[in-house]
């Protein structure tokens, strides 16, 4: 399974349900990088992905992007096939 790494904050509930979706397809480790507290990865992630909002999250090397995309890209099934590489 392809590595899973995640831009959160603290209270974000569409950050809890993108790793609830995750979770169901049988990811067991997600790498969180909290915004919230390090301004650097705020800017890291504004840089890489152009940005502002949370999650951004990355499956290996592909920005799948938010929530919205994350659920999206499940409704296609495409979700399941990136995961698995």
């Amino acid at each position: 399974m392809q590595a899973v790494k995640m831009y959160t904050t603290a209270v974000c509930p569409y950050c809890i349900r993108a790793k609830q979706i995750l979770q169901s397809k049988g990811v067991e480790q997600i790498e969180e990088v909290r915004i919230d507290f390090d301004t650097a990865a705020r800017d890291h992630m504004m840089k890489t992905t152009g940005r502002r909002t949370v999650p951004q999250i990355f499956i290996g090397e592909t920005h799948v992007g938010g929530c919205d995309d994350l659920m999206a890209l499940d409704a296609k099934g495409g979700l399941l096939p990136l995961l698995q590489g």
